[in-house]
């Protein structure tokens, strides 16, 4: 009668300490660490007429440049990244699926078929036997009672670190469009940057050869000829350098395309700054909690954290654990299956927790500091992306007054040379005068387009740190199923 009582009096000493030892848990909320609008010197205080919302435009809709669409299909369908980040959702959705297996018990079907004999000496008729036993049983081993919820936490936190690498790969799909976005601009913008070059080459060399014959004949100095020579070994320079910069933007290309790649040039190498991209409206910063997935990311990985809290938390409590089997037995093969061969066995067993040099207190103490670690992780991605949207936004206000002034200042400095030229005809001016107009002016060229480019990059930009739009068919497709789980509250 003493064994009876004391296993219910163990276990209800076990849980008073268990519940002793666990504090309560410690769900703090998690407070927005951001403006509720953006900077005022973003611009952003109106939307464009018919922009787009940012979660509602997919990549395909908002980059108008057929090329550029082709080319980011492209490394979407081969990049090595990517498919490392789908790989990674496929590792954690097994992990998910091994740890959600904990929470159902085992059915195994067994059989077994044994022979043995004796020797005489070993058994008391002084006789040798032989017996055997066969047994055909199935059951379940060590299927563990889930009182306190330990295995639904772990398998929780599986849950939520398998939504979490969903995201990341929505992220890495995000980064990958912008990156090969922003590096198919600048081949644009050396394109043209080249051409300019190019004709101011031809432009000059055509200079040189009508230096050279006035020297011949005496009609110029040796020194206009070498500034004349000057200003054409700067433009060979400037277009040498131009080229090495885009063979290797286009190598850049390549590999994140994970495929060759051949752009070849156009006609006319000017990017109309119009036709790239479609007019996105920013929205508020709270939408950038539902657009962008690493934000996404971050909160998954907070709740598994906090799942990971409680499944240590409820380590403090006994575990009992289900063994048993149900089936036939019997010393000889024909009667396995007779009347009376029903064979079963049941074994609960009881883990109490006593003493264990304080590893679960240790456990716990680390499942709790991941836990304010996740938040703290959440709570700079909110910020980095605030950051990022106000940034693109500022930029694209402010590098469009630069490229109207820079326009301005092309105008006035195509103008000073023109007039430089006419000096030097005339005899009014030193070929000097022409050297240092027609450097400026090419380096004035050279920056309208560098400001243009940096002016579209902005709005790739805008695009990335939106949260990228809306996910196209081939994502959706293969999109995580949708789960209702813990989320952060806001307060």
């Amino acid at each position: 009668m003493g064994k009876p009582r004391a296993a219910p009096a163990a276990l209800a000493l076990a849980a008073m300490l268990g519940g002793c030892a666990a504090p309560p848990a410690d769900e703090t909320a998690a407070t927005p660490p951001v403006a509720a609008d953006w900077p005022a010197d973003t611009g952003a205080a109106g939307a464009a007429p018919g922009a787009a919302s940012a979660g509602a435009v997919s990549w395909q809709r908002y980059f108008a440049d057929a090329q550029l669409r082709s080319l980011i299909a492209l490394a979407l369908a081969n990049s090595r990244d990517l498919r490392a980040a789908v790989l990674r959702v496929r590792e954690a959705r097994a992990r998910y699926g091994v740890q959600r297996a904990d929470r159902f018990p085992g059915v195994s079907a067994d059989g077994q078929a044994a022979r043995s004999r004796t020797p005489g000496d070993l058994n008391e008729s002084g006789r040798a036997v032989t017996g055997g036993e066969y047994r055909v049983e199935a059951g379940l081993a060590a299927w563990e009672l889930d009182l306190w919820g330990r295995v639904a936490s772990l398998s929780e936190a599986a849950l939520q670190e398998y939504l979490a690498s969903a995201s990341a790969r929505r992220a890495a799909r995000v980064a990958l469009i912008a990156e090969v976005a922003d590096g198919y601009l600048n081949l644009r913008a050396l394109d043209e940057r080249i051409d300019l070059a190019g004709q101011t080459l031809r432009s000059r060399e055509a200079s040189q050869r009508i230096f050279a014959r006035r020297t011949e004949l005496g009609a110029t100095s040796r020194l206009e000829l070498a500034q004349v020579e000057t200003l054409l070994l700067q433009a060979r320079a400037l277009a040498a350098q131009l080229e090495q910069e885009r063979a290797a933007q286009a190598h850049a290309l390549s590999l994140l395309a994970g495929a060759p790649v051949d752009i070849p040039r156009a006609a006319h190498a000017r990017l109309a700054d119009e036709a790239v991209f479609a007019s996105l409206d920013a929205g508020l910063p709270a939408d950038l909690l539902a657009n962008r997935p690493d934000i996404e990311a971050a909160e998954r990985r907070l709740a598994a954290s906090r799942a990971s809290v409680r499944a240590a938390r409820a380590a403090f409590f006994p575990r009992i654990a289900l063994t048993g089997a149900w089936g036939t037995a019997s010393a000889e093969l024909d009667g396995l299956f007779d009347a009376g061969s029903r064979a079963w066995s049941f074994v609960p067993t009881i883990s109490l927790p006593i003493f264990d040099g304080g590893r679960r207190r240790a456990n716990l103490d680390l499942a709790q500091a991941r836990s304010e670690l996740a938040v703290a992780d959440y709570e700079r991605t909110i910020q980095q992306a605030f950051r990022e949207v106000s940034d693109a936004l500022s930029a694209g206000q402010w590098l469009g007054r630069q490229v109207a002034v820079q326009r301005e200042t092309l105008a006035v400095q195509a103008e000073r040379a023109r007039l430089a030229q006419l000096r030097y005809d005339s005899g009014a001016a030193a070929y000097l005068e022409v050297l240092d107009a027609q450097r400026d002016l090419l380096q004035a060229q050279q920056q309208l387009v560098q400001l243009r480019r940096e002016l579209l990059a902005s709005r790739v930009s805008l695009y990335a740190a939106l949260g990228g739009g809306a996910p196209d068919d081939d994502e959706a497709a293969g999109a995580t199923p949708a789960y209702q789980g813990e989320s952060v509250s806001w307060r």
